[in-house]
């Protein structure tokens, strides 16, 4: 019930509404049930049970809220038409009634269906958007570890499960609900002996449904965690088609495949079965109660033990067998309910987890480079493997400063430390004296430009791929970018120049064309302090020296911290220092780490 509430509270200002539901729903049951009720006057007439003699010794009842009244009232009018107008023009009254009790009935179900549905794509919009904004609001460590397959999953299907069971919960949780009530509430007023028998029997119906939801409950948790390992290796699969062809390993991903969707087509089945066995069995209870109910009620009306007629009986055997109808409703309800619950609380599970990275109370906007940028005795440590170990570091502003080492030293580590994608695990990093948690990280990202060597694209123009972020970048700033990345010939080559839509990842460019648009996204507004991850990797020798020489006419007089493996790139950097295994093991210029004959000379003559 709590994960059910939680749902139910992103229903957002529209949660009003849900007293129109209530109300439209209960004038629905009570034209439906008085609809059912004229049935006793109707069979009186067929029957030719009522004579129109009696309407003198009733008189015309006073008005008073209760069942008892409406019924007096009716019969009034009713007997009224039979002595001053015959039996047939009675039939006639009663049909007429019964025209407008099913309409009202109707239109009031309507409402209620028209506000249910607006609640429930409320509630769904709603929570499919906060879940995507926690998503982004998570920290890098969290997609690090975590399948994009699983996040996908609770994002699309997942939420798509909560909608199928807030259809449902509507009905299951209040209309039916109510409407059985109705019911029993005239069962009772026609015959209370019947009625209680009834109810000794619902325990049972109830009891056995109980156990197997609680099984189906369980079933269905275990087959939306299997749905999103399926999503999981369909997503892989679409990533790597490449390599999968390539290295002609078809045959291991379809079988990885194959065995998840075995497991999920099991427990799929085993829901299937369960779910269709609750509407079979409180069908089964339903008509052996029913079956009891026609034995006793039945003997007796003949054996005329009470003033129980047999319209009077036709009837209550009539509305008890529709009372039934919402009992099996919510027993096929609960199925999807329980297998939304399972998807929400998956889904909440994902809402309640706190980035780890967050602003602290009090942090000021970060506008622009004075000093240095500074990292103090910095470690960091990922998956209990140590990255980087006591690294110390300055950077002072307007100058260029290189940073080179073996693959896998910890060099693109700290591009990500320095814009807080994650946080050092000891030791701190410092603008102009103020550790980088002081500051708002959108604001501290704002002030870094940073290109790296894998640039994504989304399904969009290239204009707005550039000008990423910045919706106020003018055509003019960015032709001026793609120019300084070398890529604006290119550009006016496409079909729609700067208009045309490049899709996500976009395999019809070049890895170098990709990441010249990543360089024109970087440099656009001329961050103060521009981080170079193996930028020009993917370029060729012409390119990338050619955008090298942009890049560097552009800094002037800023700060630029350049991450290469392309030695030719860094020799006229300010200072380089080599890491090795997280760790600075010499520094200097090009020409003096040459004099010393250590690793950087080692790394320039491979």
């Amino acid at each position: 019930m709590k994960t059910y509430l939680r749902i139910l509270a992103h229903a957002g200002p529209i949660k009003r509404l849900s007293l129109f539901y209530a109300l439209t729903t209960l004038l629905a049951i009570c034209f439906g049930l008085v609809n059912l009720s004229l049935l006793i006057p109707l069979l009186e007439v067929l029957f030719s049970q009522t004579e129109g003699s009696t309407l003198g010794a009733m008189p015309k009842p006073e008005f008073f809220i209760s069942l008892t009244h409406l019924k007096e009232l009716f019969n009034y009018h009713f007997i009224n038409i039979i002595a001053t107008h015959g039996r047939i023009s009675a039939l006639y009254f009663v049909c007429i009634v019964m025209i407008i009790a099913v309409l009202l009935a109707n239109l009031f179900r309507y409402l209620a269906e028209i506000i249910a549905a607006e609640l429930r794509v409320n509630v769904i919009h709603n929570l499919r958007s906060a879940l995507f904004d926690k998503i982004s609001q998570l920290h890098m460590g969290y997609f690090t570890n975590q399948h994009k397959g699983d996040i996908m999953a609770r994002t699309m299907s997942d939420v798509q499960e909560v909608e199928h069971a807030m259809d449902y919960s509507f009905r299951a949780f209040f209309k039916e609900p109510a409407t059985i009530i109705g019911f029993f509430v005239v069962l009772f007023y026609i015959s209370p002996q019947l009625t209680w028998l009834a109810l000794l029997a619902l325990p049972v119906v109830g009891g056995s449904i109980t156990i197997i939801v609680k099984r189906l409950l369980q079933r269905a948790a275990q087959s939306q965690t299997s749905l999103s390992r399926l999503t999981g290796i369909l997503e892989e699969a679409m990533d790597g088609m490449h390599i999968i062809k390539a290295f002609s390993v078809r045959s291991y991903i379809s079988t990885k495949f194959e065995q998840e969707n075995r497991v999920y087509a099991k427990l799929n089945l085993s829901m299937l079965l369960k779910t269709n066995l609750i509407p079979l069995l409180s069908a089964f209870l339903g008509v052996l109660v029913l079956t009891l109910l026609l034995a006793y009620g039945g003997s007796m009306v003949l054996s005329h033990e009470s003033a129980f007629t047999a319209s009077t009986f036709i009837t209550y055997i009539i509305i008890f067998s529709q009372a039934l109808v919402p009992i099996k409703s919510i027993s096929k309800s609960l199925s999807n309910i329980q297998r939304g619950l399972a998807a929400g609380k998956r889904i909440f599970a994902l809402v309640d987890i706190q980035p780890a990275i967050a602003n602290k109370p009090g942090a000021r906007a970060a506008k622009k480079l004075k000093q240095a940028i500074t990292f103090k005795e910095v470690q960091f440590v990922y998956d209990h493997q140590p990255i980087i170990k006591n690294l110390n570091l300055t950077i002072e502003v307007k100058k260029k400063i290189a940073i080179v080492g073996p693959s896998g030293g910890g060099k693109s580590t700290i591009s990500s430390l320095l814009s807080r994608l994650y946080d050092v695990t000891q030791g701190v990093i410092q603008i102009d004296g103020l550790p980088l948690q002081a500051y708002d990280i959108a604001s501290l990202r704002k002030l870094i430009g940073i290109i790296t060597q894998e640039t994504t694209l989304f399904h969009d123009t290239v204009f707005n791929n550039i000008a990423l972020g910045r919706p106020q970048a003018s055509t003019r700033t960015v032709i001026e970018a793609a120019r300084i990345a070398d890529v604006h010939e290119f550009i006016q080559y496409l079909p729609q120049g700067y208009q045309t839509v490049i899709g996500v990842g976009e395999s019809k460019l070049s890895s170098g064309q990709r990441q010249k648009l990543g360089i024109a996204r970087g440099v656009l507004g001329k961050p103060p302090i521009l981080v170079l991850d193996e930028a020009t990797s993917a370029l060729d020798s012409t390119s990338a020296k050619k955008v090298q020489e942009a890049l560097d006419k552009l800094m002037q007089g800023k700060t630029l911290l350049v991450i290469a493996h392309r030695l030719s790139t860094i020799r006229n950097a300010d200072e380089i220092f080599v890491i090795d295994a997280g760790e600075v093991v010499e520094h200097g210029t090009h020409e003096v780490l040459m004099q010393k004959g250590g690793l950087y000379k080692q790394l320039v003559r491979a």
